[in-house]
């Protein structure tokens, strides 16, 4: 079963932010994002106006999101 997990390339080394659950050695298929994980949002139709107002709704959210429980639903 294929199993994915973030992490980050830096001076020829990968940097994974989370342990892969139930792997102990195993061969990898590493796959460059580009853009360094930032979103273009007007690739997505979003002016800086719109953004910004969004960040201030949701950002009554951020501490919620920020509990270690939610970690739950970052599983894939």
């Amino acid at each position: 079963m294929l199993k994915s997990v973030e992490g980050i390339y830096r001076d020829g080394h990968i940097l994974l932010l989370e342990a892969p659950p139930g792997v102990g050695e195993s061969r990898v298929i590493v796959t460059f994002i580009p853009g360094g994980g930032t979103v273009d949002l007007r690739d997505r139709g979003i002016d800086e106006a719109q953004a910004a107002d969004l960040r201030a709704r949701l950002k009554s959210f951020a501490g919620d999101w920020d509990r270690p429980e939610m970690s739950a639903y970052d599983a894939r």
